[in-house]
């Protein structure tokens, strides 16, 4: 009876969470800008409407512009349900966020403009400066180090977590490193490459980034709770880690609206010292964490 309670908390979290994370970012930055904002499940109705409609596209775009929001959304799926099901390695991940990648630049590159080219090109510098990091927290995740419950240990572990979100910002394009908000194509990244989407194109498009948020947030929740010995310590007991994802998760989730509503975008050429300098930073802690 437990695995299945287990599991049925599972997919709901599968199919719901992402509809409720960009619903929470939305409320809560309008919070922090002092506006009401959007009702938590306005995406999904913004999601629905768009997919009901035929996408408009010019003589220039071919194949690749249709099948590009499938593989998006595809491959957004399949980070989704590895790091929630854990049906599969975690080193799986990186490839799938590639695939992710292409298609976006696929469906810019397609269109033939020059705002989807500079986006595109700042894509590949944000992945260029990411991935290394984004390897080493899923080679920590799939580790066996564990946090300690001494103050050194508490301390390296929190550093070790803030610096995994700050590459996760990265991933996410989300300030400082992006700032969406302006909607101003000349600051954008991911919307800057999917202005020529349209109808059930741009529905699939924005299902997919809103999964990967999803998926990264709770990555990084995971790689908190799995790696904790306050579980096997016994300083709480009855409580099964799984079911902390959530309240975890939208935890985050506030997290991130506040930091959407009060953080701006640096310059790009910031980009490339601070994300080497998080890559060692995290290579020094998350050694330190082991030896701790």
């Amino acid at each position: 009876m437990e695995m299945i309670v287990y599991f049925a908390y599972l997919v709901i979290l599968f199919f719901c969470l992402p509809f409720l994370l960009t619903g929470i970012v939305r409320k809560v930055r309008a919070f922090a800008q002092g506006r009401r904002g959007p009702k938590l499940i306005q995406f999904f109705w913004e999601i629905n409407k768009s997919w009901l409609k035929d996408p408009v596209l010019h003589n220039n775009f071919s194949s690749i512009s249709n099948l590009a929001p499938r593989l998006a959304f595809f491959s957004s799926l399949m980070i989704w349900s590895i790091i929630l099901f854990e049906w599969a390695p975690f080193i799986l991940i990186p490839f799938f966020l590639a695939m992710y990648r292409f298609s976006y630049i696929g469906f810019a590159m397609e269109g033939a403009t020059s705002f989807g080219g500079m986006a595109s090109g700042r894509e590949i510098l944000l992945s260029v400066m990411v991935e290394p990091t984004f390897i080493l927290m899923i080679l920590a995740a799939q580790s066996h180090i564990e946090i300690s419950e001494t103050p050194q240990g508490l301390l390296i572990g929190f550093l070790f977590l803030i610096l995994s979100f700050i590459a996760i910002l990265a991933e996410l394009a989300k300030p400082p490193f992006d700032d969406p908000r302006t909607h101003l194509e000349l600051t954008m990244v991911h919307e800057a490459m999917i202005l020529e989407a349209s109808g059930r194109h741009l529905a699939l498009f924005e299902l997919s980034s809103s999964i990967k948020f999803s998926a990264l947030l709770t990555f990084l929740v995971k790689l908190a709770l799995e790696h904790s010995k306050i579980f096997k310590s016994g300083m709480i007991t009855g409580v099964n880690p799984e079911f902390l994802i959530f309240p975890m998760v939208i935890f985050l989730a506030i997290v991130m609206g506040f930091w959407e509503a009060n953080s701006v975008r640096r310059k790009w050429t910031w980009i490339p010292e601070f994300m080497g300098l998080t890559f060692i930073s995290i290579l020094i802690l998350g050694t330190l964490v082991k030896l701790s």
